[in-house]
């Protein structure tokens, strides 16, 4: 099957990734520490900034910043290590994560600042806790109540860029329907880049791959293209009115030739 390309761009990057069928992948408090601590002892080696982060029992959010472009061995070392320790540590096999965690490069300061605010309110919209800054297992919990925080987020914008009181201030502002509708709008541009220049496409619907498309062979070429530039198998199926069976078979195939 073939694998969907991952832009290696230096730069920010939102990760997001949660266990498989949705179960937790953070049983106890040390088994976040333990995914901070692979996650701090990788990022130096790799020179890597984890500027954000939150760890929720089934998911997390990182916010990252990459000086080569090294995203995908960082992570494949980040999530190899702490799978084998969970999986030793609760007897248990097979797959930890629901699939590959999935990226998101930051294109602009409004999408890189409003994310933050997104991720350390993740435990407020989750009802877990009331206040902003108090659930444990985010950096500003770490800035104001413990004072302590790993070696990979020192230069955190977190820290470089704001005093305590305005830090507060920020982060303690809610996120309104506006800000979460613009956060949608950016997780859905694609980014390509050529002769190292990056290249921001917004998000056009799947027509664009099936416009004038009446045969066979020209409908599977346009399924692949449009899962390789990142559109799920249920995205295309549900566009084309057709079986996701379908869709998995033309993808399998890796070509336009299958007879489906």
């Amino acid at each position: 099957m073939p694998t969907r390309l991952r832009i290696e761009i230096a730069g920010y990057h939102h990760l997001i990734n949660r266990g498989v069928n949705r179960c937790d992948v953070f049983n106890h408090n040390n088994d976040k520490d333990m995914f901070l601590q692979i996650i701090n002892k990788t990022a130096i080696i790799h020179k890597i900034i984890l500027h954000d982060y939150v760890l929720m029992d089934n998911h997390y959010h990182l916010l990252i910043e990459t000086q080569k472009e090294n995203l995908s061995t960082f992570m494949r070392i980040v999530i190899a290590n702490y799978s084998q320790y969970f999986n030793r540590k609760y007897n248990r096999s097979g797959h930890l994560w629901q699939d590959r965690y999935k990226s998101k490069f930051i294109t602009s300061d409004d999408y890189l600042y409003t994310l933050i605010r997104y991720i350390e309110n993740n435990p407020r919209e989750a009802n877990i806790t009331q206040k902003i800054c108090t659930y444990p297992f985010t950096l500003s919990h770490n800035i104001f109540k413990s004072k302590k925080y790993y070696s990979c987020c020192k230069e955190s914008i977190l820290l470089t860029q704001f005093d305590i009181k305005t830090l507060r201030d920020f982060l303690e502002v809610p996120l309104s329907q506006k800000d979460f509708e613009f956060l949608e709008t950016k997780q859905k541009q694609k980014i390509e880049k050529e002769h190292n220049t990056i290249i921001i496409k917004c998000e056009q619907e799947l027509q664009d791959y099936f416009t004038n498309v009446s045969i066979r062979k020209q409908r599977n070429s346009a399924i692949l293209k449009a899962y390789l530039d990142g559109y799920t198998q249920v995205e295309i199926a549900k566009y084309l009115n057709i079986s996701k069976s379908l869709v998995s078979k033309v993808v399998n195939s890796g070509d336009s030739t299958p007879g489906v």
